[in-house]
């Protein structure tokens, strides 16, 4: 199939994937328990003045004329007002994203690369005690529970040892100092990123260094691997050069999709470290039935991984000449 038809297929049936999950999270969120304006109102007001609150929201029309006036405005840009902060939607993502995509795309690249580089040398030196050490490593990080390894570092690293700050993402006494330089407020988001990004990378690393290692095996029983080997070529050269490459395409597709599951943030370690992100507004909306900003956040993880796949469908192709579309 010619690629630009493979690809003209692939986005249709991702606009129609796209529309059926914003259908879905619409209706799952308007019919689930729970009422926004119980959680807005003052206890002391009146009747008139939260069904005129219900009214400017517009949750005293019918669910369908809801659903018509969200895909409308959706289309146009327009994601809503958020219930919870009074402000627009797209304004609250476009303020948090940047720190979610920060923290999380350094920490998928980091645990990746580290993830490659020693699950190539242990699957070369496979039976050896260096293979067995750091197989096990990984196997004890791939299972551990966030929260709790979370606060485990946090307890240490942060509390105990006081050297590194233990929420947040700033200090606010450097960015209000105007004679602070961009180096410095650099360096302080960096200091304030040490244990979140420790957390991930210990949570991550295990996984692609174990996809990686069985990748590499697989790849040193293929014939051309023997073929490389009988005409002398160096022992180095036919690791990195021959077999790494092509044991590393399962390793892209987990990091494609791990950057793309990063944009909602790890709801859990946004709020474990108070890191002002996609993911802790998530769990906020869901928690306050704040229905504008909880669906944009879902729909943008959705499209962002309906896009990683197709990515990583092309990327595939382009890494590796024997897959053709």
């Amino acid at each position: 199939m010619p690629l630009k038809q493979y690809l003209l297929r692939r986005l249709i049936e991702i606009a129609i994937s796209f529309f059926i999950i914003m259908t879905l999270l619409f209706f799952l969120f308007h019919l689930a328990p729970g009422d926004p304006v119980s959680r807005m109102v003052d206890p002391n007001m009146s009747a008139e003045d939260e069904a005129r609150l219900i009214s400017e929201l517009g949750l005293d029309q019918p669910l369908g004329h809801q659903y018509i006036l969200f895909v409308g405005n959706f289309f146009k840009g327009n994601f809503g007002v958020s219930f919870h902060y009074g402000q627009p939607v797209a304004g609250i993502i476009a303020d948090r994203l940047p720190n979610t995509i920060l923290l999380f795309t350094t920490a998928v690249i980091i645990s990746a690369l580290t993830g490659v580089w020693l699950g190539k040398i242990v699957a070369w030196r496979k039976g050896s005690s260096t293979d067995t050490l750091i197989t096990i490593v990984a196997l004890v990080c791939h299972t551990l529970f966030l929260p709790w390894i979370a606060l485990l570092i946090i307890w240490l690293l942060g509390y105990h040892l006081a050297w590194f700050p233990i929420t947040g993402m700033i200090s606010p006494e450097i960015w209000i100092d105007g004679r602070a330089s961009f180096l410095i407020k650099s360096l302080d988001i960096l200091h304030h990123m040490a244990l979140p990004l420790l957390t991930l990378f210990l949570i991550h690393f295990g996984s692609y260094l174990l996809i990686m290692r069985s990748s590499m095996l697989d790849t040193l029983s293929e014939d051309y691997i023997y073929t490389a080997r009988a005409k002398g070529l160096p022992e180095t050269m036919i690791r990195d050069r021959h077999a790494a490459p092509n044991a590393a395409l399962p390793v892209i597709t987990s990091v494609g999709l791990s950057l793309a599951f990063s944009i909602n943030g790890g709801a859990l370690t946004e709020k474990v470290f108070s890191w002002p992100g996609i993911g802790r507004e998530l769990v906020n909306a869901v928690s306050n039935s704040d229905y504008p900003l909880a669906l944009a956040c879902f729909l943008l993880i959705a499209g962002v991984v309906l896009a990683a796949n197709l990515v990583v469908d092309l990327l595939y192709a382009f890494l590796d000449p024997r897959i053709r579309y």
